[in-house]
């Protein structure tokens, strides 16, 4: 069995991030400092219900972004002014964990994030209240793994952080010390 190195993300998190949590919200123990727990990419493709075929361009892009096959989702509900059926396949989507996710999370802060034109910071207000964060992005062109030259339609995607955090001040603070770069408020 080879042994592989343990991705910086994490490294940080250990020896720097936990630390300054464990200060900063006076945890008493090393279990109650709020850790990434998973990063779910979720690609919704409304316009499969005419062509199916999107759908799998859209499941191939997403399978190259996070390095993880996604599966396809299916409609929950019939929606007649979509012309939606229950059981029609309209979306695509990967949860990732361990390695992966931190892999991830560092090539979406210091390689993706930046090639967003005009780019000032992700919102401070996308948290849910239970400390989980949600990124929409318009566009699959800033990750690297997509050419370019065969994208024939943007697609946006929802990337969600899952954190075992009990509150959003906790969640930003971790996804803050971990690098994300959030909007600085207007003075």
């Amino acid at each position: 069995m080879t042994a592989t190195a343990e991705p910086r993300v994490k490294t940080r998190y250990t020896k720097d991030v936990a630390p300054k949590l464990m200060s900063e919200f006076g945890y008493t123990s090393a279990m109650q400092v709020p850790k990434l727990e998973k990063i779910v990419i979720n690609m919704g493709v409304g316009d499969a219900i005419q062509n199916i075929k999107i759908l799998d361009v859209a499941v191939e892009e997403l399978s190259a972004i996070a390095g993880q096959k996604a599966i396809v989702r299916k409609a929950k509900k019939s929606v007649a002014t979509f012309k939606l059926r229950e059981g029609m396949p309209i979306a695509c989507m990967v949860t990732l964990r361990g390695p992966r996710m931190w892999e991830f999370f560092d090539r979406l802060v210091s390689l993706s994030l930046p090639r967003v034109r005009d780019f000032r910071g992700v919102p401070t207000r996308s948290f849910d209240g239970r400390g989980n964060y949600t990124l929409g992005l318009k566009d699959q062109l800033i990750f690297h793994e997509i050419d370019f030259s065969k994208v024939d339609k943007q697609k946006g995607m929802n990337i969600t952080f899952v954190t075992s955090a009990p509150t959003d001040a906790e969640a930003r603070a971790l996804l803050a010390h971990l690098g994300m770069p959030f909007r600085k408020p207007q003075a």
